[in-house]
């Protein structure tokens, strides 16, 4: 008998994308810090859009957004007519490659970007072109440097997933000043409203025919159980774009609620300053616990400890302490434990942990 099988060339070297887990065995209640969701609880509009939804729910989402890409020109200043939403930005990341790459092309990612993008690249059938980072910093000068007349994209997340660091502006701009322009520049925000340092991607996208920037709702808008996103670009690019997307690729409760979520200034300005309060307060503990972090412009940090043992048996204690981080071995970065920024309570109970393991660990 014929099985049937892929018509997609090397299928079998693509590694499966693994999730952050959200359950241990033996325990009931579990502190989840292994998926950088957002750590406050869903805002009063949002709830209410919910709440008010089953009302609708047998009808089809809007084919093409308009609410919400109207929301956000309204919260943004981008173009909604240049503006494509998906189901989260990970639709916009993975349609980028399949119109814009192919067989005989190349798409550049760095060392320690986000693990769909050389996904994307073999699903579209291109090649995909490790740039070295330098410290866990996206290194301009590398991606140049594998760049070649093959190249069709370069994708960066900016700040980066896992490391949390963030380009200089200065950096991002001579990067897209040097690339030429048959070589489309994704700029990958998901963590972009938690930064504190300026935000330059839709300058670059205003300025340039080929810079592209992606966000999501799914980090500091706390709708990851929504899946909805979008990306700002020229307007040639989104039109592409819009020609293959699916028709109702967003639901309606996930439009409804982002067009919510948006225009709830005060709620993100507080969700970014407790974040950053949390983050250096973690950050300043896991320091004086021995634990190196790398200053982070996300809801994250990326805790390096001295080698991968160390790193694995540190995972294990706290699991055992019914608490799930992120290992990053298949970030390559093996000796190192990505641990997403919760309230004070869960922050508090990881530093108690880790501490309680050092001084397992020393005894």
């Amino acid at each position: 008998m014929t099985l049937i099988s892929s018509t997609l060339s090397n299928i079998e070297e693509l590694p499966a994308y693994v999730a952050g887990e959200g359950s241990i065995d033996g325990h009931l209640k579990v502190i989840k810090l292994s998926s950088n969701e957002c750590a406050g609880s869903t805002s009063y509009p949002v709830a209410s859009v919910l709440l008010d939804f089953s009302k609708v729910a047998q009808l089809y989402p809007s084919s093409d957004h308009a609410e919400l890409r109207c929301a956000i020109q309204t919260a943004q200043g981008f173009d909604a007519d240049r503006v494509v939403c998906g189901a989260g930005s990970d639709e916009i990341l993975g349609l980028i490659a399949t119109a814009f790459s192919g067989p005989g092309t190349e798409v550049v990612h760095t060392r320690h970007g986000f693990l769909m993008y050389p996904i994307f690249a073999r699903l579209a059938g291109a090649t995909p072109i490790v740039a070295e980072e330098s410290n866990r910093q996206v290194d301009k000068d590398s991606i140049l440097s594998v760049c070649t007349e093959q190249t069709r994209i370069v994708y960066i997340a900016n700040p980066s997933n896992p490391t949390g660091t963030m380009m200089e502006n200065s950096e991002l701009e001579k990067l897209a000043d040097s690339l030429p322009s048959s070589v489309l520049l994704v700029i990958d925000g998901a963590y972009a409203e938690f930064a504190d340092r300026p935000d330059i991607g839709p300058e670059l996208v205003n300025s340039r025919e080929n810079v592209v920037i992606t966000r999501t709702f799914s980090k500091i808008y706390g709708l990851a159980g929504l899946r909805v996103g979008y990306g700002f670009g020229p307007k040639t690019v989104m039109d592409t774009l819009n020609r293959i997307r699916a028709p109702f690729n967003v639901s309606a409760i996930a439009q409804a609620a982002a067009v919510a979520a948006i225009g709830d200034k005060r709620e993100l300005g507080f969700r970014k300053e407790e974040n950053k309060k949390s983050r250096e307060w973690l950050r300043e503990q896991l320091i004086k616990l021995g634990i190196d972090c790398d200053e982070s412009q996300a809801n994250f940090l990326l805790a390096r400890f001295k080698d991968t043992a160390e790193a694995h048996a540190c995972d294990r204690w706290l699991r055992n302490s019914g608490i799930i981080v992120r290992r990053t071995d298949s970030y390559q970065l093996p000796h190192c434990l990505r641990i997403t920024v919760g309230d004070d309570k869960d922050c508090k109970a990881v530093v108690e942990s880790i501490k309680q393991f050092r001084e397992s660990s020393q005894t």
